[in-house]
């Protein structure tokens, strides 16, 4: 029998969370239905209590997809958690409605997951969709956290996003694999407790990827595979309230998968660097910004009584690229590019 067989139930969910995405899903999930092999995978639309014209756009011109219908809006986390309690697939893909797929996208990230049982979860190659030169800065070829906790990631350094020529067409480990195209083993992901829904929205696939190296599997970029990512769509950098949550939802999964008594000691450093970070928007009279990050501390001085327990293993000692200090290395040194980075 052919592995791929039609008349087989596909191992992967390719599910996407849609809220009010009319537009989004007009325009990008025919791409996901064209791209995805249907004998490997479903495409499933988990509506998140939509009030525009969502659900009816889905019965009338994508009868094909499959749809679970939410009655509130649950989240980002919570309205994919209780989609994968619904689903009962070997694989889920977490897909955002604004990711135009590629031609074999999702046959290279299935064979790879498929060939080495050691991976949790991987992500592909995620390039702008604006600009299908230059990599997409939710992900780009894979994702790592710095000694202190600061995300970046191969093609994607703070604001500066590199041009794709190939450099990084390698499959590699990864600390973190971006949540706009996320493969994760099911069981897998509701061992782990599955996204933290305290997050709300931003880190919280880097937290879950956290849980999963914890778990004993290795997280992946797969760049055979590469995917186009619209981003921007939910919070623009000049919306106070992403600052809140970068910097709230940071410290919590610091806190929460660290040893307790690392996580005390890099908590008190974040404290010195972001209270720099607080010097400069008040000198910089960008006062809402100032005020986000003092309210991201003291939230989560209260959220942090939530996660009494905490691993013994440190993995930012002992995982590619977590030894540097991004913040001089782009800053200081002015190594904008991943492959001008010195690892120790």
């Amino acid at each position: 029998m052919n592995k791929h067989d039609n008349n087989k139930r596909p191992d992967v969910a390719v599910i996407i969370l849609n809220w009010n995405g009319e537009r989004l899903l007009s325009e990008f999930l025919p791409e996901v239905i064209a791209t995805t092999d249907p004998a490997i995978a479903r495409v499933i639309v988990a509506d998140n209590g939509s009030t525009d014209g969502s659900r009816q756009l889905l019965e009338s011109r994508f009868p094909e997809v499959e749809r679970l219908y939410f009655d509130t809006n649950h989240g980002f986390a919570g309205g994919y958690n209780l989609a994968i309690e619904l689903t009962d697939y070997r694989y889920t893909v977490l897909l955002n409605s604004d990711v135009a797929t590629s031609a074999g996208w999702i046959k290279e990230l299935y064979d790879f997951m498929e060939s080495h049982p050691d991976v949790g979860a991987c992500q592909p190659k995620l390039l702008s969709y604006n600009n299908v030169e230059k990599f997409e800065y939710a992900g780009a070829a894979g994702g790592f956290l710095d000694r202190n906790g600061y995300p970046y990631c191969r093609g994607r350094i703070f604001d500066t996003c590199e041009t794709d020529e190939g450099q990084y067409d390698s499959n590699i480990e990864v600390f973190w694999a971006s949540g706009a195209c996320l493969m994760v083993r099911s069981d897998l992901y509701r061992a782990v407790g599955g996204l933290d829904t305290a997050f709300f929205a931003h880190m919280e696939e880097i937290d879950l990827c956290w849980r999963i190296m914890l778990a004993g599997y290795k997280v992946m970029a797969v760049c055979e595979a590469e995917v186009f990512h619209l981003g921007g769509g939910s919070l623009p950098d000049s919306n106070p309230r992403k600052t809140y949550l970068n910097f709230r939802n940071n410290l919590l999964m610091l806190h929460k998968n660290l040893p307790k008594g690392v996580g005390s000691r890099k908590l008190l450093w974040r404290r010195m660097l972001d209270t720099l970070a607080w010097a400069k928007y008040v000198a910089t009279c960008k006062f809402k910004f100032a005020g986000a990050i003092v309210k991201a501390h003291r939230d989560f001085s209260k959220m942090r009584k939530s996660y009494s327990s905490h691993p013994k293993v440190n993995l930012l000692a002992v995982r590619p690229y977590t030894r540097l200090n991004i913040l001089t290395s782009y800053y200081l040194f002015r190594r904008k590019f991943f492959s001008q980075l010195k690892v120790k």
